[in-house]
């Protein structure tokens, strides 16, 4: 099927080479012409595992096609998939200018009939808003053509975008006639033979099914944090009890593991949209605004660590940090628990060197040539000359260094742990002071040595 694609960034671009590699002609829209000639000559604007291979394979089949021409993309296709940001307002709304500035360009290049796709993450009522931006469009033209709008939420994760959209736990499928729902069920045949994935319902809860999965999975990580930080003041090891509760089929393992906090570019988003959506219909969400409150205390945890092991007196003091982007497998650090540590550091008078395997030019962007800054070539590199190390993202680089060589490059045995992937017993029988999250602090000798056979001691909340 002929499919245009609004929108070359993230969703849009994962989209459409999936679509073309299953034998689709897709033609990608974006109004950034750099991006696009850089797409062309088959480079990629974003970090995602495979994402590179899939775009030159089908850019050489001829399958995938990129333009700047909105008249050329909404010519093209039969579908016309919306996927473009939708990035906070001030008041933690959705803006919505990107999305119905497609739209208006659909109405006013459309020269039959087409179905909107709103693949974009969007408040509910969206889908309503396009069709009046479209309906408008064409009534200034003095033309009336058939149209539909349909509701598509992506549930991409970042750094395993290319397996959730070509193997998908679910399609969901927000539509207001049979007919478009079977022509979706078409262009998605591919990845929906082994079992029925598609999930056909009305538009508006379509749109609300997006957020409310997003909500929910960063509800379950906040209440993980906050039951971290009451083990940490009780005397017991949250890691024993994720085991504990994981074990129970109703909760599970997944998005229970406690940590910095989240980021990226989709939870702190869209939990304060659906926040904001609630309060506008006059709803008190006191569970969402909770959700965000604790996620961005969360953010903080490892600097009041740091500060608290260095009584507070950071001035002089570098701290090493692996991992950058707010999770692995991406070189996204939008609202990345990284930055809020990195700005914490420096404005306590510290350096950082850090390095990240995928997100170092991000950071440069973000925060250009500093001397309080250096980016290492190597995690070991990182290490060179810093009073501690600070893992906030678990990168799968990071999950079994050399102790002994951390512990050398190091000026003192120190490592704060901000997604409890190491061992404290192990670590404080090598010597090291070690903090994670909802863990305490198991420092050296703390905790039996090789040669020792006596029970590990823990020391909560103090050195």
């Amino acid at each position: 099927m002929k499919t245009t694609i609004f929108g070359s960034g993230y969703v849009g671009l994962v989209t459409g080479a999936c679509l073309a590699e299953v034998g689709n002609e897709v033609m990608c829209m974006d109004v950034d012409a750099s991006k696009i000639e850089q797409l062309k000559n088959g480079g990629i604007p974003i970090y995602e595992p495979d994402l590179d291979r899939l775009v030159s394979k089908n850019i050489a089949a001829g399958r995938l096609n990129f333009t700047t021409d909105p008249r050329e993309a909404v010519e093209h296709g039969l579908f016309q998939f919306i996927a473009v940001g939708t990035p906070a307002d001030e008041d933690g709304s959705a803006d919505l200018q990107y999305v119905l500035g497609v739209a208006e360009t659909i109405g006013e290049y459309m020269p039959d009939y087409r179905v909107v796709v709103d693949k974009s993450t969007v408040p509910v009522g969206t889908a309503d808003k396009v069709r009046t931006a479209i309906c408008e469009v064409l009534k200034k033209r003095g033309v009336q053509i058939e149209f539909d709008v349909v509701s598509n939420p992506e549930f991409l994760k970042e750094g395993a975008a290319i397996d959730d959209f070509m193997k998908p736990d679910r399609i969901v499928v927000g539509t207001d006639n049979p007919r478009t729902t079977e022509l979706l069920r078409v262009i998605y045949g591919p990845f929906n033979r082994h079992r029925d994935r598609l999930i056909a319902m009305d538009i508006r809860s379509a749109e609300l099914t997006k957020y409310a999965a997003n909500a929910m999975l960063a509800t379950k990580i906040s209440f993980m944090n906050e039951l971290a930080n009451l083990a940490e003041r009780v005397g017991a090891d949250i890691e024993q009890v994720r085991h504990g509760i994981g074990s129970d089929t109703r909760i599970g393992y997944s998005f229970v593991y406690p940590g910095c906090g989240y980021g990226g570019s989709c939870f702190p988003k869209d939990v304060s949209a659906l926040e904001r959506t609630a309060r506008e219909v006059g709803s008190d969400a006191k569970l969402l605004r909770s959700v965000q409150d604790v996620n961005d205390n969360q953010k903080r945890i490892l600097v009041d660590k740091i500060k608290h092991h260095f009584d507070g007196n950071l001035k002089g003091r570098t701290i090493a940090i692996w991992g950058l982007a707010f999770k692995p497998n991406t070189d996204d650090m939008r609202e990345a628990p990284s930055r809020v540590l990195l700005e914490a550091l420096w404005e306590a008078g510290a350096k950082v060197r850090a390095f990240d395997p995928a997100a170092h030019e991000e950071a440069m962007r973000i925060y250009g040539e500093r001397d309080d800054l250096h980016l290492a070539e190597t995690p070991e590199a990182a290490l060179q000359g810093a009073d501690a190390l600070a893992l906030v993202t678990e990168w799968r680089v990071f999950q079994s260094p050399d102790f002994e060589e951390v512990k050398r490059l190091l000026l003192e045995p120190v490592i704060f742990d901000g997604r409890n992937i190491y061992d404290p017993d192990f670590l404080a029988g090598k010597g090291f002071s070690y903090y994670g999250i909802g863990r305490g602090t198991s420092t050296a000798g703390s905790a039996a040595s090789n040669d020792d056979i006596a029970p590990p001691r823990y020391v909560y909340g103090v050195r």
